[in-house]
């Protein structure tokens, strides 16, 4: 016997097939395991920022659940009320907690950390212990940024004066002065450039040319008999003796005039006779001239 099904029974079985298809969907991108039995446990947090569903939970890294739901704690009216899905197979021990944690990125996680010492289990549906963990970020935002808010003024004013130096007119002359320099170094450095190139080969040269005089001097000088010329030296000088030593003798006649006084004392006598002459010469000249416009008489 055939059965048909109408038109209108095929659509709600359609439309139900499609409604758990897309369940089942919705659950897998969350990350819900359907086939997988999970038990629901209850945590309560102060401040959820960062925490989404399928935030996945982990004990030691090894992820063990997900959050499944995130509701406003109405009852306390404060905090929320967050629902995660753990293994069937995890027990959890009573005093348990689950930390709370955010890197720098901002990714927030779920972390179990179980209660070894203790015995008893938790069952499914129980509040377990919530802990917020602020991690590195929690101590750039309790340690750090109260520092730098106190240091933001400083870096204002540091700022504010490296803006004046850097505008400054003693900056700029500064730099005009150290610009002129470069240029005076790069002249200075042509200049040198070209003393080098042109005016030091010629110094060395003559350098060497007098070098090479002095060497000849050397040489030459060399081949003089030091010893020849000495005897001739000390010949001469012996000379020199023995003729200052009869210039002292009266022997001679240089000797007398140096050492005999008669000579000196008539010769001063007649120097002072002619003075006494020319004296009376000055004096009466008629003794001793005597002219006539007539001619001289006879006696």
């Amino acid at each position: 016997m055939k059965k048909y099904f109408s038109r209108e029974v095929k659509i709600g079985i359609a439309v139900i097939v499609s409604a758990v298809a897309l369940y089942f969907c919705i659950e897998f991108l969350k990350g819900v395991n359907i086939m997988h039995p999970t038990n629901y446990y209850y945590i309560h947090y102060n401040n959820v920022t960062g925490l989404s569903v399928s935030t996945p939970v982990t004990i030691d890294g090894f992820k063990v659940g997900l959050v499944r739901d995130i509701q406003y704690d109405y009852a306390s009216g404060q905090g929320a009320v967050v629902e995660i899905s753990l293994d069937k197979q995890l027990n959890v021990p009573e005093g348990s907690s689950v930390v709370m944690t955010s890197d720098l990125l901002g990714t927030v996680t779920l972390n179990v950390q179980l209660n070894k010492s203790a015995t008893a289990m938790h069952s499914p549906g129980d509040y377990l212990i919530g802990v917020i963990d602020t991690g590195l970020m929690g101590a750039v935002q309790g340690e750090l940024l109260p520092s730098l808010t106190a240091l933001l003024p400083k870096i204002d004013s540091v700022l504010t004066g490296l803006n004046d130096i850097v505008h400054s007119t003693e900056l700029k002359s500064t730099l005009n002065n150290v610009e002129k320099i470069s240029d005076d170094l790069q002249q200075a450095s042509a200049q040198l450039t070209t003393l080098l190139a042109n005016d030091i080969p010629g110094i060395v040269a003559d350098v060497k040319q007098i070098t090479g005089n002095v060497n000849r001097f050397t040489a030459e000088l060399n081949k003089v008999d030091i010893e020849q010329t000495m005897r001739h030296i000390d010949e001469t000088v012996v000379t020199v003796n023995t003729l200052a030593a009869r210039l002292q003798t009266p022997d001679n006649t240089i000797g007398a005039l140096l050492t005999d006084t008669r000579l000196y004392d008539s010769l001063n006598a007649t120097v002072m006779s002619a003075d006494s002459l020319l004296i009376d010469l000055r004096v009466n000249p008629k003794r001793y001239v005597h002219f006539s416009l007539f001619g001289s008489k006879k006696q």
